[in-house]
């Protein structure tokens, strides 16, 4: 387990753990980096999980974390990959908020192209929102009416007990 930055000179291949043949469409950057073809600069890793620097950053701490499981939207995960992600993010995020002086932060995780997804690889983004930078959001919020909420639960209810 990595818990310190690394240079990507530094970074060894060792998320070669997950196999190219999990891969169902051709390799994208998050996939070449865990193949070990792309440097990144490390934060945190572990058997499930890689956590490091986005090079595009929207404030400084912006942190990507992915899955070593090889899918593109976060319901095609396995029940495993996404408890760790989950036992993670809480960690890495104290970890940006102590690193970067940040009081706030955003986590963002988009799926499908549709909502702005841009690597087909589950992804989280770690952004910490200071006063000079940060994401910036437009929130269009609705109205639930009772019916309608009745419906959907309904609807999720059955749906997530097919899902079990």
């Amino acid at each position: 387990m990595i818990l310190h930055s690394q240079h990507p000179a530094e970074a060894a291949p060792s998320a070669r753990i997950v196999g190219m043949s999990e891969r169902t469409s051709p390799p994208n950057v998050f996939d070449r980096i865990l193949d070990g073809e792309i440097p990144c600069h490390r934060v945190y890793e572990d058997e499930h999980v890689l956590a490091f620097l986005d090079v595009g950053p929207l404030s400084r701490g912006h942190m990507l974390v992915i899955p070593k499981e090889r899918k593109a939207h976060l319901d095609e995960l396995s029940d495993e990959a996404a408890a760790a992600i989950g036992r993670v993010l809480p960690r890495l995020c104290r970890a940006l908020k102590t690193a970067t002086g940040a009081h706030a932060y955003n986590v963002l995780q988009n799926n499908g192209a549709a909502a702005h997804q841009v690597v087909m690889h589950v992804h989280f983004h770690l952004i910490p929102k200071t006063a000079s930078g940060g994401l910036g959001i437009l929130w269009n919020s609705g109205k639930l009416d009772d019916a309608t909420a009745y419906e959907l639960i309904e609807k999720l209810k059955s749906a997530l007990q097919g899902a079990a």
